[in-house]
């Protein structure tokens, strides 16, 4: 066996010319081995017969190099949907975040946290939440990372085919409308996003809130994810249609911190995006410290910052 042969035919790419390819059904409809081709590997060695019942419990697959476990069921997503019946906790992903748009005169604030969790678990607090698609559109992330970076980093693609065959770019309604449409196609699915899509095109600046259940919203303000909530309290205080651009990127700031102090799937740090109306975007802050901006933001109203403010005084 040379160094790139890996003990299996050669792979069948034939069903990329189908017309439905990409689309539900023809993840339904294909051959487990095209779903997953590692299951049809030539065992790297024998069965050790004693630990025959082992591996058969584990499903193990070994190959060259790695080893990969499916469960043993030939229609993997139906087994993948009974699951959330049989077993509802295992699929019951809490995740977190915080994530706002809004817009003023000056064109699109885009402010996100960075941290990844997954129940009590964090993962990262260093993500890229901003997905930049091109170079006058910009989407954010808030569900599952992996569906936001696949389907928007797809959309990215198809934008840049509209591109070449017609010679302009596609407006930012149309881009919001092909990731609502790949929505409306796998709904149903278990996908999880709740994506905003802004950017700069001949109209000017705009902004839509597309989630998972196909639902498309054009609107001036919003906060997707766990700790929404809270920046929504901060937003509705001081958000001015006629916001300097400094003041608007302080407010996004602000709103972020404070959104992740209570929020403990929020966190790591803010990044923050304007989208100008002359069909651009612009990284005005990359890594900003959220705990460090939190407790700027109180002391500068003479406040400790860690929520015991006139607590009644305690004496022996």
């Amino acid at each position: 066996m040379n160094e790139f042969d890996y003990g299996f035919d050669e792979i069948d790419h034939s069903y990329l010319d189908n017309d439905d390819f990409g689309t539900p059904n023809s993840f339904t409809t294909a051959s487990n081995f095209l779903i997953a081709p590692q299951a049809s590997l030539k065992l790297n060695e024998e069965v050790d017969q004693e630990h025959a019942v082992e591996n058969i419990a584990s499903n193990e697959i070994k190959a060259d190099g790695f080893c990969f476990r499916m469960h043993p069921a030939e229609d993997q997503v139906s087994f993948q949907r009974a699951l959330k019946t049989m077993a509802p906790k295992m699929t019951d992903f809490a995740k977190g975040t915080t994530t706002l748009a809004f817009e003023f005169q000056g064109g699109v604030i885009v402010a996100v946290d960075a941290r990844a969790t997954m129940g009590p678990f964090i993962s990262s607090n260093n993500v890229r939440k901003v997905i930049e698609v091109n170079e006058f559109i910009l989407g954010t992330m808030a569900g599952g990372a992996a569906d936001c970076q696949f389907w928007e980093s797809y959309v990215a693609m198809q934008c840049r085919l509209f591109e070449l065959r017609n010679g302009e770019r596609p407006s930012v309604a149309m881009a919001s409308m092909m990731l609502c449409g790949i929505m409306r196609q796998y709904m149903g699915y278990g996908l999880s996003m709740g994506t905003m899509f802004t950017g700069s095109d001949k109209s000017g600046s705009s902004l839509y809130y597309i989630d998972n259940d196909a639902t498309r919203l054009r609107g001036s303000l919003f906060a997707v994810g766990s700790g929404g909530t809270f920046a929504y309290g901060v937003l509705d205080t001081q958000y001015r249609w006629d916001l300097a651009v400094d003041e608007a990127v302080k407010l996004g700031i602000r709103a972020i911190s404070s959104a992740t102090f209570k929020d403990s799937a929020s966190g790591g740090v803010v990044r923050v995006y304007h989208v100008t109306n002359n069909g651009n975007w612009v990284l005005v802050h990359d890594a900003l410290n959220v705990s460090e901006e939190h407790y700027k933001f109180e002391a500068a109203k003479g406040h400790r910052g860690d929520g015991r403010e006139n607590q009644p005084v305690k004496y022996l």
